[in-house]
């Protein structure tokens, strides 16, 4: 009579598998949910002055051009 035994999968083959199905719908997500939290939090002082005037192409947008007499405070 023929022995059966079992053969477990590799972890690493089982993880390529894993990456290879759900890294690029996590990446679509991640890259969506950076973006939202950018937008929410770009109203404040630090993410303006900490994250978005380093940006060349988003510094022409986030830069305060209004002049001083024009400010109310």
């Amino acid at each position: 009579m023929a022995r059966v035994s079992f053969q477990p999968t590799s972890p690493a083959r089982f993880a390529s598998t894993l990456a290879r199905q759900w890294g690029p719908t996590l990446g679509i997500w991640g890259v969506g949910a950076g973006a939202a939290a950018v937008f929410l939090l770009s109203v404040t002082p630090v993410v303006k002055k900490g994250l978005l005037l380093n940006i060349p192409l988003v510094k022409n947008y986030y830069e305060d051009k209004t002049p001083a007499s024009d400010k109310p405070f």
